[in-house]
């Protein structure tokens, strides 16, 4: 199996680096808040036997270019579109992780399911950030993890000298304790690669996003996948899938690596589901 690697500009002339392997029905990864394509080497590597499989690094991201602008979640929605149209992909399953979610819950609320058959949607709640006012049952389906405050004290972290380490503590708190050591570490490092100027400037923007009124109108095949122990809470995955009508929910166990990154943790799990989903 031979991973390419090749790229594509957007309208607005930045170069996105892409990972692909394989033949056959379509299979987009969009990863999340600083993640890279290569995160989604163990999907690039367990499925290209089956199907053509791509990696889009988002704008700053990765090997991607690192503009000074578009650190907003509907600039990168607009960004996956144009990857789909220069890459001349239809009847595309698109899969959204973490902040992936976010970005693909507003290319639907942009575009509806163009080019798209089926969505992914892997850990990510409805909302980020917490309103005072919700009552506990809308707390819990939105899944918030963060305060107003705390959004606001971790993008200005982010920005400043503690920046990487900052960012060490956040991705640490995203896996079980099986995680080797070396994985981890490696992570971090492409979390890195994102400049953390441009990491705080997105997280502001994507912490501030509801998407709780897309979801009923999804109106093609979707599966939820969550993990037991994930920071983000199983159950505002559940009540997202809830929503959608016919969406498929799968919850990985803490012992199955069900924390942020299950499908690093647990690939043969992950990629099994992901095939049956997709046919």
């Amino acid at each position: 199996m031979i991973i390419e690697k090749r790229s594509i500009t957007t309208a607005d002339g930045v170069r996105l680096n892409v990972l692909e392997a394989g033949r056959g029905k379509p299979l987009v990864l969009i990863p999340g808040w600083s993640q890279t394509a290569a995160q989604f080497r163990r999907q690039l590597e367990g499925l290209s036997d089956r199907y053509r499989v791509i990696a889009i690094d988002m704008r700053g991201h990765g090997d991607s270019d690192k503009p000074a602008h578009g650190y907003r979640i509907q600039r990168l929605a607009q960004d996956v579109r144009q990857a789909l149209i220069a890459m001349d992909l239809q009847d595309v399953t698109i899969l959204g992780h973490s902040m992936g979610c976010s970005v693909l819950w507003c290319y639907f609320d942009l575009f509806g399911a163009e080019r798209v058959s089926k969505f992914v949607f892997c850990d990510e709640p409805p909302m980020l950030t917490s309103d005072p006012t919700w009552s506990a049952q809308q707390a819990e389906d939105a899944g918030a993890i963060f305060t107003p405050e705390a959004v606001t004290q971790t993008m200005n972290a982010l920005a400043g000298p503690d920046g990487v380490a900052t960012t060490t503590g956040f991705v640490g708190g995203m896996v079980t304790s099986k995680m080797p050591a070396e994985t981890l570490q490696w992570m971090i490092a492409e979390n890195l690669k994102l400049p953390r100027a441009h990491a705080a400037t997105l997280l502001y923007n994507h912490c501030h996003q509801d998407w709780r009124d897309v979801f009923a109108r999804i109106d093609v095949p979707s599966l939820f996948i969550g993990g037991r122990v994930s920071l983000v809470p199983w159950k505002s995955v559940a009540w997202a899938a809830s929503q959608v009508k016919g969406a498929r929910l799968e919850i990985f166990e803490e012992a199955e690596g069900g924390q942020h990154f299950m499908f690093e943790e647990n690939p043969a799990k992950f990629n099994r589901i992901l095939a049956e989903f997709i046919g």
